[in-house]
């Protein structure tokens, strides 16, 4: 008999048939897991969620026969894995699976914010090209610090020290050992010394606000700043003052605090690019995080311990 899940994330139909072939039976539920879990939350073995929807010890407690909880993602912030633990329940997360698509993404938006390409585009079509010849700083040879030296902080790092000759820094809460670059014990430490502020550490209650009016001002008029981590990491209206009052050159964002809302004065500058947290989106991405969710759970249901479990 087919292993019944619930399906919280918007997991592409294509890869469905992999999961009933492996012996699993989804309910997809994007749009209305809650109403799902409170007619039918008795049902349900195991849950894919992602990191920012996450899992609550509510919705944990409404699932009696709940195994196991699979996030998409590298994240699981949002996932109470202390409820889940105290009744026994695996969680598992996807690691490297998007690392490519997201160092990708953050260097595209580097390149964006500082060379104005959105409003160059948008003055381009109007055919007035004089109003889009403001000269734009150069990217080959800037400092490049980045919040964060994980798998995906580290790819950043390879690309613009292996792709345009930048000097390297980082900021983690110890060094990483075998990291490249120069360890920074101080974020304000390394916002000073860097032209452009990458983040890409984990979200939660930890690194909320990390990115503060100090860190900024320490960036500097000359100063950009980066973030395909967590909206949460920024304060949003620091930043908005920062972008506004000239106090940073610009932001490329690929995720917003209390997204996907954009407040109105975050929207309406012309130095910040935004993306509606797309960076880990790409169909290498997409097969590679289904797979290893798929790996994680033949291997609970089969007796075994999962491939990726949350660390301790």
């Amino acid at each position: 008999m087919p292993i019944p899940l619930l399906v919280t994330l918007p997991l592409e139909p294509k890869f469905v048939p992999q999961f009933e072939a492996a012996g699993f039976a989804l309910t997809l539920a994007a749009d209305n897991h809650a109403e799902v879990i409170a007619a039918r939350g008795a049902e349900f073995r195991g849950v894919l969620t992602f990191g920012t929807l996450g899992f609550s010890a509510a919705e944990i407690d409404r699932m009696p026969n709940l195994e196991i909880i699979c996030a998409i993602g590298a994240g699981y912030e949002n996932i109470d894995v202390a409820a889940a633990r105290a009744r026994g329940i695996v969680v598992t997360h996807g690691p490297g699976t998007n690392v490519v698509a997201v160092a990708d993404h953050a260097m595209a938006l580097l390149m964006a914010a500082a060379r104005m390409i959105v409003p160059g585009d948008r003055v381009a079509r109007t055919g007035d090209w004089a109003k889009g010849k403001q000269m734009r700083p150069t990217i080959t040879g800037k400092k490049l610090g980045i919040l964060g030296m994980g798998r995906i902080g580290s790819a950043i790092g390879k690309r613009g020290a292996g792709g345009f000759d930048m000097p390297v820094g980082y900021h983690n809460r110890r060094p990483v050992e075998g990291a490249s670059g120069r360890y920074f014990p101080s974020l304000v430490a390394l916002a000073e010394w860097a032209d452009f502020l990458a983040i890409a550490s984990p979200g939660g209650p930890g690194t909320r606000h990390l990115v503060n009016a100090g860190v900024l001002a320490a960036l500097g008029p000359e100063g950009y700043v980066v973030n395909i981590a967590r909206g949460s990491i920024i304060d949003q209206a620091a930043l908005i003052d920062a972008l506004k009052t000239g106090k940073i050159a610009g932001a490329g964002l690929d995720v917003l605090d209390g997204e996907p809302a954009i407040p109105p004065a975050l929207a309406a500058l012309d130095n910040v690019v935004l993306t509606p947290h797309i960076a880990g989106r790409a169909p290498e991405s997409e097969a590679a995080m289904a797979g290893l969710m798929l790996e994680n759970l033949k291997a609970h249901f089969a007796g075994k311990s999962p491939i990726t479990p949350v660390p301790d």
